[in-house]
């Protein structure tokens, strides 16, 4: 695959397959500034855009974001409306650029309790893109990782409990199989940006041997040079799952 964008001091052969996001920190940009919480989700949105497009074009297949969790519900009815406004808006506004420009995307998480319209939308862009290959975009919206696990015990109880299944084939991949990222490769690298160390309920199943990386820059700061400097850090490190090298 020709790169020619990747920084020379990137090997290939060491990128993650994988990259989940934590994108914290936009509120907090935008009090900085003196401007309201939105704007920083607005910037937000733009960061996004670059940084797909920089994996993509660095050769990262896949990368997954927390772009709404179960506990986000909580924030100011306000925001939150806003938040659902806006990215109904954005499929709207990007589902062309997504398909020309190779993106598949994918949501995960419980989408019963989002508007009617938001669905739809999402539903419409998963199809639009579904053959696509460059990235695999996978985004998190009111998702909890807890409340997966549960979905997902449940979901095999009720088999057993039906006698359509032995509990003795009950194994790590079939609950793989039943998680909202089914059969996906795990991610091999986490970023959570603004300083926060910690997962927040975020791809706890997933994450079991992540290698993980925080950064004090806010969101809306994150930029390919940060990028950069995490994949740098990420290719410094040994990944030896349990064993000894």
């Amino acid at each position: 695959m020709n790169l020619p964008n990747l920084p020379a001091d990137l090997d290939r052969s060491k990128l993650p397959r994988h990259i989940a996001l934590i994108m914290d920190g936009n509120g907090r940009w935008a009090q900085e500034r003196g401007l309201p919480r939105v704007a920083g989700h607005r910037k937000g949105v733009e960061v996004l855009k670059n940084i797909l497009r920089c994996c993509r074009d660095w050769g990262i297949p896949t990368l997954t974001v927390y772009a709404f969790s179960t506990e986000n519900w909580l924030r100011p009815h306000q925001e939150v409306d806003f938040l659902l406004v806006l990215f109904e808006q954005i499929l709207k506004q990007e589902l062309e650029e997504m398909c020309r420009e190779g993106v598949k995307i994918q949501f995960i998480g419980d989408l019963s309790q989002l508007p009617p319209s938001l669905c739809a939308e999402m539903h419409r862009s998963m199809e639009a893109t579904a053959h696509n290959q460059a990235i695999h975009f996978n985004v998190a919206i009111n998702y909890g990782s807890r409340h997966e696990i549960v979905s997902v015990c449940r979901q095999i109880a009720t088999k057993v409990k039906s006698a359509h299944m032995d509990p003795q084939l009950i194994d790590e991949q079939l609950i793989r199989q039943h998680l909202y990222t089914g059969e996906q490769q795990d991610p091999d690298l986490l970023i959570r940006t603004s300083g926060e160390m910690r997962l927040s309920n975020f791809l706890l199943w997933q994450l079991a041997y992540t290698e993980m990386y925080f950064t004090p820059t806010l969101w809306p700061d994150f930029n390919h040079q940060e990028l950069h400097r995490a994949l740098l850090e990420f290719q410094r490190r040994q990944r030896r799952y349990g064993k000894v090298c």
